[in-house]
């Protein structure tokens, strides 16, 4: 698309896209970057980490691959009501692939071409691929969930007993992972009872043989599998002094802990965790690997996650 409009917003815009700036819908008027582009799309963004993410592993995979040196990954500012405008948009732009975060992933359901089967499962989007009709809606958060269990606590969901805190968007992607990798039990607790049995019903007919429960986090479950492990998909304990969402002291023996959240890199339940000496990590490796997993689905290519796990913690300043 050809760039239009004051020589100001020309120039601005081309500071924004040579500087990583944050871009806004009326940016998309002027866009005119000559390379593949893909975006996140979030409100808010300013303080994504994955266009650092993504242009590191396009960086390697360009010393590589002449093809990905023109690639670029971007990020906008999108309120909800934006959303389908924006989409349109980027796909009359040719932008290749987008990611979608908060608060996009359901919103976009309906507005999609296509959308994978696994993520209609799920009933949100984080990944969009371009077609020639539109975008094919992807869901790589579960990936990147199973992945980062079995990177950073040796845990395989096939045949695992899990504990999942939380009913919203977030913890219904990890609870369709979990069924559909046959877990063996899938425990999940939430303060809200309704928004509980809402999920719970949603899940059912994923269930087969997997045991579903739901429980109150303040009652957890007397006798849970040994070697259980604890997911959190709430945002509970996030702030200083905030206890965490549930009492990790009635756990069973061999038990484990995740936490979604990665910023701050501790959080409650992951400092309890630590104090009682229980095997934990927090939500950094699902980040990086539901962002390869998209990036694989765009490039069609390996891609280097441990490029973009460097990436996002030099850009969290975890590491120099």
């Amino acid at each position: 698309m050809h760039a239009t409009g004051s020589a100001a917003s020309i120039e601005n815009l081309k500071s924004k896209i040579e500087n990583d700036g944050v871009l806004t819908l009326a940016d998309l008027d002027g866009w005119s970057h000559p390379g593949p582009a893909l975006a996140v799309l979030g409100h808010p963004i300013k303080h994504s980490v994955s266009p650092a993410m993504h242009n590191a592993a396009l960086a390697a995979m360009a010393a590589h691959d002449a093809r990905f040196a023109p690639w670029k990954y971007f990020r906008f500012d999108m309120p909800p009501a934006q959303l389908p405008a924006a989409l349109a948009q980027l796909h009359a732009a040719g932008f290749l692939g987008l990611n979608l975060t908060v608060p996009h992933k359901v919103l976009a359901v309906g507005l999609v071409a296509e959308i994978d089967p696994a993520a209609r499962a799920i009933g949100a989007v984080n990944t969009l691929r371009r077609t020639a009709t539109g975008w094919k809606g992807f869901n790589t958060d579960g990936y990147g969930l199973a992945t980062a269990l079995k990177t950073d606590l040796a845990l395989d969901l096939a045949g695992a007993h899990v504990v999942l805190l939380g009913a919203g968007g977030a913890a219904r992607g990890a609870a369709v992972e979990c069924l559909q990798r046959r877990c063996a039990s899938l425990r999940i607790g939430n303060r809200t009872r309704a928004n509980l049995d809402t999920l719970l019903a949603a899940l059912r007919p994923l269930a087969g043989d997997t045991v579903l429960e739901g429980f109150d986090p303040t009652e957890p479950p007397a006798a849970m599998p040994a070697g259980v492990v604890v997911v959190n998909a709430t945002s509970a304990g996030l702030q200083p002094g905030e206890p965490a969402p549930m009492d990790l002291r009635r756990l069973p023996p061999g038990a484990k802990v995740y936490d979604m959240v990665y910023n701050p890199p501790q959080t409650s339940l992951l400092r309890d965790a630590a104090t009682l000496g229980l095997p934990h990590a927090n939500g950094l490796s699902m980040l990086v690997h539901q962002g390869a997993r998209a990036l694989e689905i765009w490039t069609g290519a390996a891609v280097p996650a441990a490029v973009m796990d460097l990436a996002a913690r030099t850009a969290l300043g975890l590491r120099a």
